[in-house]
């Protein structure tokens, strides 16, 4: 039985909304001992939710006191998440948070090394590993669906935080499926501009409505080398819609006899195109992939979406309660197993090297090789 502990702080601070902190509900071999929350309004509702025993204002004194097996970190703020990550690795515990993981390369070889050294696994909650749709489009490629696979194009949400705070926000999602789908990539080019056009400088860091840590740029288009000669895209601009559904996030994957596309809109169907013109000419005609689930978990309680508090038909958040199960399943098989999480952090560094990739081939004027050699931000290097 592995005892698991909640950090959710509901009266401060940025709420993933993405439902990590009923990633263990209804699970076999879980005790949920405490949740962390210092909102004292709906506590009651959301101990109920959670599963969990016991309430705490403090997660240190939490995990101090609990001595759990297991920290479940539900902030989506990557500034909160290395003190919290670091302090439950010190303290024996395996942990699955949410993205983005933090905000900085060397805080990342610092809790992976940590987590590394402790026999500890962390997983961060890149939910497109664990979905039937990118599931199935990894497998259709695999098996030559699309045949040579050319291009993979993806964009952000592009709302209000559109560039830089988009790639880091939304876009570690896609660049995540990325490095799923075909590997951690070789190189980054990049150019990042201001809304008026002029190239972006160090010195122009902005304010951004989510604490993500160093953020540049309006406009971000990046290229990237995978490997087997697959080219990709990454493409943010501010304020082409405003904030609410996924309208444009999505992407694109482009081989020599077909193209295959997922938006994040409604239902986020898997669409295919077996034409080997460009999926983007006005004859285009894209077709809905049957998706079959297979997997089960053994001994799991279904889940009660209107217990969980969320909305009926809103397959949003039924797509963030299945997927988190299956990514809390995956930390619990790999503890028992000592297996590689499907997202690891080790496997979640790569999009994060990918972002920061962005600045510094950007400000360098040039190519810049993956893995980066310098582990320091280069935004804050100037």
């Amino acid at each position: 039985m592995k005892k698991v502990c909640i950090i959710y702080h509901t009266g401060g601070g940025r709420l993933g909304g993405h439902y990590t902190h009923l990633s263990f509900t209804g699970l076999p071999g879980v005790d949920i001992a405490a949740l962390c929350d210092a909102n004292d309004e709906g506590i009651d509702d959301r101990l109920r939710l959670t599963g969990a025993k016991r309430r705490y204002t403090n997660y240190r004194e939490m995990i101090e006191v609990e001595k759990p097996d297991i920290v479940a970190d539900c902030s989506r703020s990557p500034d909160e998440h290395y003190e919290q990550i670091k302090f439950a690795l010190e303290h024996g515990c395996h942990v699955i948070c949410e993205k983005p993981f933090v905000a900085e390369l060397d805080e990342a070889d610092e809790l992976i090394a940590l987590a590394a050294q402790r026999r500890l696994k962390i997983v961060v909650a890149h939910l497109g590993r664990y979905a039937l749709v990118f599931r199935t489009m990894k497998q259709m490629i695999e098996a030559g669906e699309i045949g040579r696979v050319l291009t993979f194009y993806g964009r952000g949400k592009e709302d209000s935080r559109g560039g830089g705070e988009d790639m880091m926000v939304l876009g570690s999602h896609i660049l995540d499926l990325g490095v799923y789908l075909f590997g951690a990539p070789e190189q980054v080019w990049a150019d990042v501009r201001q809304l008026d056009g002029r190239p972006t400088t160090a010195q122009d860091r902005c304010k951004t409505e989510e604490p993500i840590g160093p953020c540049v740029g309006d406009e971000v288009l990046a290229f990237y080398r995978f490997p087997g000669g697959v080219n990709g895209i990454f493409e943010s601009r501010r304020g082409l819609v405003g904030r609410g559904p996924c309208q444009r996030m999505g992407l694109v994957v482009v081989g020599t006899k077909g193209s295959l596309a997922v938006r994040y809109d409604g239902k986020r169907p898997l669409r295919i195109n077996r034409s080997a013109t460009l999926p983007f000419e006005d004859q285009a005609v894209f077709e809905d992939v049957p998706l079959t689930e297979t997997r089960n978990i053994p001994g799991a309680v279904p889940l009660d979406y209107a217990a969980m508090g969320l909305a009926a038909g809103n397959y949003s958040h039924q797509y963030y309660a299945d997927n988190n199960r299956l990514a809390a399943w995956d930390l619990l098989q790999s503890i028992d197993d000592d297996s590689e999480p499907i997202s690891s952090a080790a496997n979640v560094l790569t999009s994060l090297e990918m972002i920061v990739g962005v600045y510094a081939a950007h400000l360098a004027g040039r190519p810049v090789a993956l893995p980066l050699e310098d582990r320091k931000h280069p935004l804050n290097r100037e």
